[in-house]
């Protein structure tokens, strides 16, 4: 019997990756490349990283284009439906005869993580994200867009929180913390009206990898650091409760995927996020993404193509991790 073949695209702000695996989910194809994710480099360059990624994990897997039966594509920056029709110019470039789909790049993370192919992910890394699955696929989100929307829980709007503590430090609204001074460090400002001041006016610029030293002002025991971390994960819990309550998935079991660096804070985080789910969906289980997100644009071809993933769903993300190690 002659094997079906999958292809899978997980374009970012940093990176695209590509994959290809058969039906049994044994992996085949791996390929690598820059940023694919229209709003960093312009459907131009999008279109010249697909195809090269695609050319490239093709002749890792010794196969044709002509091939692949199903693919999915899992795309940073793919937010809105007026966006379609630009992303399918692209991906109709790459000369695939077979059925695809186009989500957001949150949506495979969710369908890498959960085990039956749905369920809720939850996304806390430089900002944050929720979207879910039902069973029948149908489909449940936030924006994603963050603040400008009220949507918290990534590491970017844990430092804009903590940047208002340290106005209230300086106001003598609120108690004194640690990010105080180490928020200054990192912008060598001489002292807090001088970080503020150079915060208002664009001398300094806050980053979200500065959450780093709010989980490690927290674990020294610093309150309003341990604060932030519960009022963020919280946030992101009620996001996700928003998505469960659209999919009317309450009352059922389904895997809650965490994916990005937030959630290798530990606990600190995760328990306040579990409680606030829980509160809603007492029999949702969170578990990590432990495998490349690119696994779940395989598994969204698999099933635009028809077939049952849940079963083979294991062997491909431990034949992913092996091929990728192997390489």
């Amino acid at each position: 019997m002659t094997s079906k073949y999958f292809l899978g695209l997980d374009a970012g702000g940093t990176k695209t990756h590509a994959l290809i695996a058969n039906e049994a989910g044994q992996v085949l194809g791996f390929a690598n490349g820059g940023p694919g994710n229209w709003q960093s480099v312009g459907f131009e360059k999008q279109c010249e990283v697909f195809k090269d990624i695609t050319h490239q994990a093709l002749i890792n897997a010794g196969l044709h284009i002509d091939q692949i039966v199903g693919a999915g594509f899992g795309i940073g920056g793919y937010d809105w439906p007026s966006q379609v029709q630009a992303h399918l110019d692209v991906i109709q470039l790459l000369d695939l005869s077979c059925p695809f789909e186009i989500t957001n790049d949150s949506v495979i993370g969710l369908l890498a993580g959960a085990s039956q192919g749905w369920g809720v992910g939850v996304v806390a890394g430089t900002g944050n994200n929720c979207r879910g699955r039902d069973k029948n696929g149908r489909e449940g989100r936030i924006t994603g867009e963050g603040e400008l929307f009220g949507e918290f829980g990534g590491g970017i709007e844990m430092v804009h929180k903590a940047i208002q503590a340290i106005a209230h430090e300086w106001s003598k609204r609120g108690p004194l913390t640690d990010l105080s001074k180490t928020f200054m460090d990192f912008t060598g400002s001489k002292d807090l009206f001088d970080f503020l001041e150079g915060i208002d006016l664009g001398r300094y610029e806050p980053k979200a990898s500065w959450a780093l030293s709010i989980f490690q002002a927290a674990y020294a025991g610093d309150a309003v650091a341990c604060e932030i971390i519960e009022w963020a994960a919280r946030e992101l819990g009620e996001s996700a409760c928003a998505v469960i309550r659209q999919l009317n998935i309450d009352a059922c079991e389904f895997e809650v995927v965490l994916i990005g660096s937030i959630f290798e804070s530990g606990d600190i985080y995760i328990n306040p996020l579990r409680d606030t789910i829980h509160k809603l969906a007492p029999q949702a289980k969170l578990v990590k993404l432990e495998a490349p997100p690119v696994v779940g644009a395989v598994i969204l071809g698999m099933q635009k193509a028809g077939l049952e993933t849940a079963s083979i769903h294991k062997n491909l993300m431990e034949s992913t991790k092996a091929f990728i190690i192997d390489r």
